[in-house]
């Protein structure tokens, strides 16, 4: 018998809204060590009904990590590469938890509440890796706290989404701009309600304590039944984001890949004094990228999984980082990183589908833009 037995498997965990998705009829994954809906009516209708009407997920999988103090601003700034103190209370901004190296530890969401408390929405699967990593880089009167387990979200995602929660709340929701948030009650429940979204749609997402999960889930759903509000399950969420070109963590951006290989250079402050990775960053500017991250639809019938082979002149140049049908487009699209001598818009490169060769052509990123 070995004296190092393998650890046991953490168990897999569960939103405070597991039952409802059963009852609902959802059918259950694993997701980054959670049990949680991929599709409740089918990937395409809930789609369909966020990009035409609303949708309602479930996203309380999303780990919430506190940052407060004297210094907590300082925290934020050397942790990401964006620049928070450029945001106003009541605000917040896409950014990137940055290694040394000008890569990846996660992309996140940080809010600003007070000059000295601020809040970043982390992704499920990496939120104790995070946690412990903004712990590790803490030198600053600042504390950091994980309130993963205090807050439910749920995201309303859609052209009706507004229509839907107004009635709900007495706060006036119209004049919340794209990633700005307050604090109302919502349904009679304190919430925090942030202008934000991973689906290329107007909507809004909720964080409230877990005991009125099922209340307000119900409720909304409820409400938004008139409107054609559908739930939607992280099958929907995917086909989104990846019609409006959004990066999913572990696809195209990961510990090996920089902002500005990834296309997010409008979120790195070079111009900020100090972040992680800052001078690999700056010194990637200065001399050009080797490879970056395109778009591209398939010019002949097959669909570009994860992970497949991209191919210029029969030789593999980049993999397939994301795949599949654009139910919006009606096309199949997907994003890879090439050689930047290979990424302008209009050339052809080839998928490897299993044993056959499939012609693509590269076009602009995003795919999809909403109608404003």
């Amino acid at each position: 018998m070995s004296d190092n037995p393998t650890p046991a498997p953490a168990p897999i965990r569960r939103t405070p809204l597991n039952a409802a998705h059963r009852r609902l009829g959802g059918k259950m994954v694993a997701f980054g060590g959670w049990d949680m809906p991929v599709e409740y009516s089918g990937i395409l209708p809930e789609h369909r009904a966020v990009r035409e009407r609303a949708g309602l997920f479930d996203v309380s999988h999303m780990g919430e990590i506190s940052i407060q103090g004297p210094q907590a601003l300082d925290l934020v700034q050397h942790v990401t590469c964006n620049d928070a103190s450029k945001l106003h209370l009541d605000q917040a901004q896409y950014s990137g938890l940055m290694t040394a190296h000008g890569t990846f530890v996660d992309d996140l969401l940080v809010h600003k509440f007070t000059d000295r408390q601020y809040w970043l929405v982390v992704n499920a699967a990496n939120c104790d890796k995070d946690f412990d990593y903004i712990c590790q880089q803490n030198r600053f009167d600042a504390q950091v706290v994980n309130l993963s387990d205090d807050f439910t979200q749920l995201a309303l995602q859609g052209p009706a989404a507004l229509n839907i929660l107004q009635p709900l709340t007495p706060v006036a929701l119209a004049p919340i701009k794209y990633y700005w948030f307050t604090t109302a009650k919502v349904m009679g429940v304190d919430c925090i309600l942030s202008r934000t979204g991973y689906t290329g749609e107007d909507g809004f997402e909720l964080y409230f304590d877990p005991a009125h999960s099922e209340r307000i889930w119900y409720g909304l759903l409820e409400a938004g039944q008139p409107a054609g509000l559908l739930p939607c399950g992280l099958g929907a969420r995917n086909t989104l984001r990846l019609e409006a070109g959004m990066a999913l963590y572990g696809h195209e951006i990961d510990d090996t890949t920089t902002p500005l290989e990834a296309g997010l250079g409008w979120i790195t402050k070079l111009a900020k004094p100090e972040f992680l990775g800052k001078h690999v960053i700056e010194r990637q500017a200065d001399q050009g990228l080797q490879r970056k991250l395109v778009g591209f639809e398939m010019i002949e019938p097959g669909i570009a999984r994860d992970g497949y082979p991209v191919l210029h002149q029969g030789q593999t140049v980049g993999h397939v980082t994301s795949g599949g049908p654009a139910p919006s487009l009606g096309k199949n699209i997907g994003m890879a990183y090439v050689p930047v001598s290979l990424a302008d818009p209009g050339r052809r490169l080839d998928i490897q589908i299993r044993t056959r060769s499939v012609p693509a052509q590269i076009i602009p990123l995003p795919f999809y833009k909403r109608p404003r």
